[in-house]
């Protein structure tokens, strides 16, 4: 595996490791928050014999260096430095929570083969809600780990196994100075204001025919597959029933035939 560096265009170093080989275009996969490269690990494994893949640390995270800046805008600008650092072409993301709204906004913005979004919404309204009761303990450094823990241990799922729970949890590194600035607008934006920042990033794929699947290990509720093709004509929502926010470390096997067979029709 080659790691390499890029600069984003505010000056932020971010860090990516570029492996495999492939004549297809390449895949770029983009992480959630308080994880980094290694979190992707089986599905590298599975996908390096037949493509070009290419996976990178977000500021704030991994290998990658801190920053003033942790918004949607400046995130998707990490992606958009590495494909021109590796030179890419069109490539297929694939973004896990955080690193799905990253990838969405990334393919409103620059040219890509397609968009895999694995258990991110894009309504945020529900998830400002679930944040809103613990923003004190999440702002007080002495209980701030805990809850973070706790978060992660409750979305996890009744089927990820736990030797990669513990794999995945033992990668996690929760720097709350990041934490806070990805969830700032969740702490200082209403509902409205933030799904018109959400709006605004989708804006991109208006006119342009991007194939795009979100894939849910945790049901989004109802409406949201309407919701979603409203603002991206012939986006995909499904959902894996009880494979929690993982479901590709759930099943990796099946994660990456799904992304062969997303990735054949798109």
């Amino acid at each position: 595996m080659a790691t390499s560096t890029c600069t984003a265009a505010d000056g932020t170093t971010i860090s990516y490791s570029d492996q495999g080989s492939g004549d297809g275009p390449a895949v770029l996969l983009v992480h959630g928050i308080t994880e980094s490269t290694p979190s992707w690990q089986p599905v590298i494994d599975r996908l390096v014999g037949s493509h070009r893949v290419v996976s990178l640390d977000l500021r704030g995270h991994g290998a990658s260096g801190t920053a003033e800046r942790y918004d949607l805008e400046a995130m998707a600008g990490d992606v958009v430095a590495v494909s021109m650092a590796a030179g890419l072409e069109n490539p297929h993301l694939v973004g896990h929570s955080l690193g799905g709204a990253v990838v969405s906004a990334v393919g409103a913005a620059m040219p890509v083969s397609s968009v895999v979004n694995v258990d991110q919404s894009l309504q945020l309204g529900g998830f400002k809600e679930q944040l809103a009761p613990a923003e004190a303990m999440l702002r007080d450094p002495a209980s701030f780990q805990a809850v973070i823990d706790g978060l992660f241990s409750e979305m996890a799922g009744p089927k990820l196994e736990a030797e990669e729970a513990a794999r995945v949890n033992g990668l996690r590194r929760a720097d709350q100075s990041v934490v806070l600035g990805v969830w700032d607008l969740m702490f200082t934006m209403s509902t409205a204001e933030i799904q018109a920042v959400v709006d605004g990033a989708l804006a991109g794929y208006s006119g342009v025919d991007v194939a795009y699947l979100s894939l849910f290990g945790i049901d989004p509720g109802p409406g949201y597959g309407e919701w979603l093709g409203s603002h991206i004509a012939g986006a995909v929502t499904e959902l894996w029933d009880d494979h929690g926010h993982y479901p590709h470390l759930v099943d990796p096997d099946r994660f990456v035939a799904r992304l062969a067979e997303f990735w054949a029709d798109a």
